[in-house]
């Protein structure tokens, strides 16, 4: 067993469905309660928890912003003896979530918009997480990937957002 008691070895996956409506969140959180005594670490289930919240509704908002609300919108859950693995698998547009952020944190960048409120969920997310990335899959569904290692939590990022300053997460 590790130290957040999950047998060593093993993985254990979980998913969920939903459509693409804001009113679908309370059903991805009461899901996502239901790991809270898993073995994963209390700040670190904390901190999952807003980043899944982050993009469940960035793919609500803006992947799915002109397809219907029964588009469904799928979350999985990878726990491992290490960490976890969060996917949130959506229909829209290819996006470059890189090139976005570096745009964000670079305030002389023409695209930076530091009075925007737009995009500080993604700064969120990468300082959440131990590993952020969005993908484009073979079957032409877009996967954000939030991955958070379990012995992270001595090592506190520090959150810098435009327009809020630097921030040490709880």
């Amino acid at each position: 067993m590790n130290a957040a008691g999950i047998p060593s070895g093993e993985r254990q996956t979980f998913a969920l469905r939903v459509d693409t409506t804001l009113d679908a969140l309370g059903e991805v959180l009461t899901w996502f309660e239901a790991f809270r005594n898993a073995g994963i670490p209390d700040p670190i289930w904390a901190e999952c928890q807003l980043a899944l919240v982050e993009g469940f509704t960035n793919a609500v908002r803006h992947a799915h912003r002109a397809l219907p609300e029964s588009t469904p919108i799928d979350i999985e859950l990878l726990l491992m003896p290490q960490g976890l693995e969060l996917r949130i698998w959506d229909q829209g547009q290819e996006f470059d979530l890189e090139g976005f952020a570096r745009n964000l944190s670079d305030p002389t960048s023409p695209n930076a918009n530091l009075e925007s409120e737009g995009g500080r969920g993604i700064l969120l997310m990468k300082a959440l997480s131990t590993h952020l990335s969005y993908s484009r899959q073979a079957d032409g569904r877009n996967c954000l990937l939030i991955g958070k290692r379990f012995d992270d939590p001595g090592s506190r990022p520090r959150l810098s957002v435009p327009g809020l300053g630097e921030q040490t997460t709880a």
